[in-house]
């Protein structure tokens, strides 16, 4: 039988091969047999695949995938730059280069020994820096953007996709509409608020500061101006602590919001250590938060990539549990990357994340959460 035939093979005879394929790393390597089988992949792997930790391998800009469900490393690698990823949204990883330009890459398009698809990496315009910033960043350009997520599929649906980004050392937002703007747009130097988190939910962007004051933007076709982001909800009453990180994340159909206690310890401060989680939930009528001791079914994932929340009964994860991984921080972003594991807030325990841990220790660079639900 040649390619031709193989790739006449009907879509119910392909959709009934995948039920009985064992492993994640069997659907990659159907994807790549012909076009016809990659679109059946496609459609399939956003309903198998769990989110899986990337991790720098140590080798020439290749990179590791990790199965959190099956507790395995893959036997695949990424071509990938060797630099850190501040964001993974949409299927897309994206970083910052030398020269302060962004770039969106699609990981799953750079597999080891194969030809990388065509517009498999997105660069957009540089960012304009104020010559202080450029000055302080010029070796550590890979930190200058703390965070970014976009808004939509920059390839399938170009014309919704949004990239915003938080910068610089105030943090600062700033967005770029894909296929309508040549430049940045610096959306809140003058509103003395310093972000922490964005996230994108339905057609709306959602941002905390270090007071978890919450705003919420829109990006139209219209000139943008301060007033286009509203205060939602009022800060919480607690003391803002330094060592804290915070993430937003959509878990069926409500806002929440993650708060990441950590410790320093050693000389100077080169061990990370994650204490605790605490778990807020948006209430979008009374516009307040509310803590949650109970996550049901969900799992969350954070990190350096926009959160994930999926289902643990579909995805074979553990319920009511968060897993971290290290991330960008203030106080050791440079330091090793192991502060890591899993926490069920509903005990307020912790366990390690298996065979992960393993490539966590062998990377010099940050690792990232990420989910094969693009073309591959």
């Amino acid at each position: 039988m040649d390619s031709t035939d193989w790739a006449l093979l009907p879509k119910h005879l392909l959709d009934s091969v995948l039920e009985r394929l064992p492993s994640r790393l069997d659907y990659l390597r159907f994807s790549v047999v012909c076009m016809s089988w990659n679109s059946v992949a496609e459609d399939n792997l956003s309903k198998r695949t769990a989110p899986m930790l990337l991790g720098y391998c140590g080798k020439q800009d290749k990179w590791n995938l990790c199965d959190i469900a099956r507790d395995k490393v893959l036997d695949l690698q990424l071509d990938l730059p060797k630099r850190r990823f501040c964001g993974f949204s949409k299927g897309w990883l994206i970083s910052v280069d030398e020269n302060f330009i962004v770039t969106l890459i699609d990981p799953f398009s750079r597999v080891k020994g194969r030809r990388a698809k065509e517009n498999s990496i997105i660069s957009l315009p540089a960012l304009n820096l104020r010559e202080t910033s450029r000055k302080s960043f010029s070796e550590l350009s890979d930190y200058y953007v703390l965070k970014a997520t976009i808004s939509a599929n920059p390839i399938s649906n170009a014309k919704d996709c949004i990239v915003v980004i938080i910068h610089d050392h105030n943090c600062q937002l700033a967005f770029i509409r894909l296929d309508k703007d040549t430049r940045w747009t610096y959306i809140n130097a003058r509103l003395n608020i310093n972000i922490y988190e964005v996230v994108y939910v339905e057609d709306k962007f959602y941002a905390i500061d270090i007071k978890n004051q919450l705003f919420c933007f829109k990006v139209t076709t219209e000139p943008f101006n301060s007033d286009d982001i509203i205060l939602v909800a009022e800060a919480l009453e607690e003391p803002v602590l330094f060592y804290k990180k915070k993430y937003l994340v959509e878990s069926n159909k409500e806002l929440l919001m993650v708060h990441r206690f950590l410790r320093y310890s050693g000389r100077p401060r080169r061990r990370r250590s994650t204490t605790k989680f605490e778990v807020f939930k948006f209430d979008a009528n009374n516009h307040k938060w509310t803590e949650i001791n109970t996550l049901g079914d969900a799992a969350l994932f954070v990190g350096d990539n926009s959160s994930i929340s999926v289902s643990a009964s579909d995805f074979e994860c553990l319920p009511s549990c968060i897993y971290f991984i290290h991330d960008w921080d203030r106080v050791a972003h440079r330091r090793r990357h192991r502060d890591s594991g899993v926490y069920n807030i509903t005990t307020q325990s912790f366990s390690g994340l298996g065979h992960a841990s393993t490539l966590i220790k062998m990377s010099n660079r940050t690792p990232i959460w990420t989910m094969a639900n693009v073309k591959l």
